[in-house]
């Protein structure tokens, strides 16, 4: 979830490291740091708590500069937001500086074994496995590369890591390794870099060479050395990303998650392009995914958050499409508590990065478990698309605010689209993506009435509600999520037949309840229960179809296939979302304790 970045072999890597940084802020921002080095010794260790730009006026304040470097930006796991948790964190000697994103399950037990006579500066896991690697270089006197091998080889099999480490007294060199969370090695004919998100590199290099669960690499400004897990050298051929850093700017929007909520028609329209031929043959889906979909006795689609969300409405498709029964589990929890499965199961994972600590857990223990795997994700070249059987990409390219929003609705036209090859729909998908793209289009042109909607029903409210029955229950869920984790307005979504079994009693005078209304069959059943809240005080927001509404209801969606509502219906909620957050003077990019990659269990 922490942001990482090191560069080596350039006149003064500071400006590297801090762009990096920047654009790593929105995987943890509790607080930042940077450490620098120079052939003559000379170095550098700059901490600031709180956001990258705290830690760039002190950087240049103090004048620091490198020719080799790394940096972090924290999302506390261990330890408060202090400066003293912050990374790098450093060896009693300051020889050794390390920054670390995963956890390290048995650092307490390390620690007590090993390094019972050392004063500990912070609370962090990080600084006890600095700490070991000085400890084996001196006492025992290993290489670098040695020592920080043997401090690897003790922590638990449960731990999780991206390493970054620099010795100064080999102040070009920066030692990698990694096990369940992603980092990369950047290469160019201007010195080479690492980091956990090739996002953050792009200004220096689109060429990449990906690590391995195990490898342990040596970065030099001209070189590239890689050991596998069995210790032996290994060579990795270069990946070049073909995404223009442009992508990842904000533009003229003031922040990324209105320009991503924006970017949702042109990604149904990407995907219809890349999915789709001119005569609206399914062409991005290879046979073998098909075939091998087409034996499962039930499909188990694993994901968290958002992800999950998508889920709900990508398990109507599979079943109403391709007929083919499906569940739809939280991966943090299955992968703990799995249930009894079908004879003949296939297995789904939905993930904005492909990084998900939770969905690899699951993913690790279903291929033991010998079944198929298809992840649908963001990120092309991560770990989870990477260790699937099958693998295919949502294309919305670089999403930078916490809140996700055009991934959402990306993972849901995939699974459309999935669902689709399968069966036989008598739908003509690619045109009614087109439309959808159209509409969303629309809807995203109507800000000015989603702006007023969320000042007007969620002023100085500390509650809301989201109910839906059916596709929107799903989507009501999604709508919650989006609300209270960036506005802190405790919302609750849920199905709305459920009211009366105990959530009614929260109604109050005034309480916003936003009600959506997109699907026939449940339609009168929802305008009787948005009555039932409606005489308790509720302020109630009505969201419908164009062949549902009233004329009092609050906005009216235009029309696509019902079973692609889901599609429209959550804009009107991301721009309340976006908006009632605004209202508030709050950061809509970067909520509080939170981060965009989830890369701890």
């Amino acid at each position: 979830m922490c942001g990482i970045v090191g560069v080596t072999g350039v006149e003064n890597a500071l400006p590297y490291l801090l762009r990096g940084l920047e654009k790593l802020e929105y995987r943890g921002y509790d607080s930042a740091g940077v450490y620098l080095a120079n052939p003559d010794g000379t170095d550098f260790l700059v901490k600031e708590k709180g956001r990258v730009s705290a830690l760039v006026a002190e950087a240049q304040a103090q004048g620091v500069y490198g020719t080799a470097g790394i940096a972090h930006t924290r999302w506390a796991t261990h330890g408060n937001v202090s400066v003293e948790n912050a990374h790098p964190q450093a060896s009693s000697d300051h020889r050794f500086h390390l920054v670390h994103n995963g956890v390290i399950e048995n650092y307490q037990e390390l620690q007590e074994q090993y390094l019972a006579g050392v004063t500990f500066a912070s609370q962090t896991d990080t600084e006890v496995a600095v700490q070991l690697v000085d400890k084996f270089a001196k006492e025992e006197e290993l290489s670098t590369r040695d020592a920080f091998a043997k401090m690897i080889s003790l922590l638990d099999g449960n731990s999780a890591y991206g390493f970054l480490l620099m010795d100064s007294q080999e102040p070009d060199t920066l030692y990698v390794a990694k096990k369940k969370s992603p980092l990369l090695i950047g290469v160019s004919d201007h010195g080479n870099a690492v980091t956990s998100d090739a996002a953050a590199m792009l200004d220096m290099t689109a060429n990449f060479i990906e690590l391995m669960d195990g490898d342990i690499a040596l970065v030099k400004p001209n070189s590239v050395e890689i050991f596998g897990a069995d210790g032996q050298a290994v060579v990795r051929e270069p990946f070049h990303l073909d995404i223009d850093p442009a992508q990842t700017d904000k533009g003229a929007y003031p922040y990324y998650m209105l320009k991503e909520i924006d970017e949702q028609a042109v990604v149904a329209r990407t995907l219809a392009g890349h999915y789709f031929n001119d005569e609206g043959e399914i062409v991005g889906i290879g046979c073998a995914i098909g075939d091998t979909i087409k034996q499962a006795d039930r499909l188990y689609i694993i994901a968290a958050g958002t992800s999950y969300h998508a889920g709900l409405v990508g398990k109507r498709y599979f079943e109403n499409w391709a007929n083919i029964p499906t569940e739809v589990h939280i991966a943090s929890e299955f992968a703990y508590d799995q249930p009894l499965l079908s004879e003949h199961p296939f297995f789904i994972f939905l993930s904005q990065s492909g990084e998900t600590a939770d969905s690899r857990e699951v993913l690790d223990n279903i291929k033991r478990q010998g079944f198929p795997t298809l992840t649908i994700a963001n990120v092309m070249n991560s770990t989870l698309t990477r260790e699937a059987d099958f693998a295919l990409p949502v294309l919305a390219g670089p999403e930078i605010a916490v809140a996700s929003t055009k991934a959402y609705t990306a993972q849901i036209i995939v699974q459309a689209i999935l669902a689709y090859s399968l069966g036989e729909v008598e739908l003509d998908l690619k045109q009614e993506l087109a439309k959808v793209a159209v509409e969303i289009q629309a809807i995203t042109d109507e800000k000015a009435t989603f702006q007023a909607i969320a000042e007007s029903a969620l002023k100085d409210q500390h509650s809301a509600f989201y109910i839906g029955r059916g596709l929107d229950a799903a989507v009501a869920l999604e709508a919650a999520l989006k609300l209270k984790e960036i506005s802190y307005i405790q919302t609750e979504g849920f199905a709305a037949g459920e009211l009366k079994h105990g959530t009614i009693s929260l109604i109050e005078e005034g309480t916003p309840v936003f009600a959506l209304l997109t699907q026939a069959k449940t339609a009168g059943l929802i305008r009787g229960e948005v009555a039932q809240v409606a005489a308790r005080g509720a302020n109630t927001i009505t969201i419908s179809s164009k062949s549902l509404a009233r004329p009092d209801d609050a906005y009216v969606l235009p029309e696509v296939d019902e079973l692609l509502m889901p599609l429209l219906a959550v804009i009107p909620a991301q721009l309340i979302a976006y908006y009632a957050t605004l209202a508030r003077g709050l950061d809509v990019d970067r909520p509080r304790n939170l981060a965009k990659s989830v890369t701890v269990q």
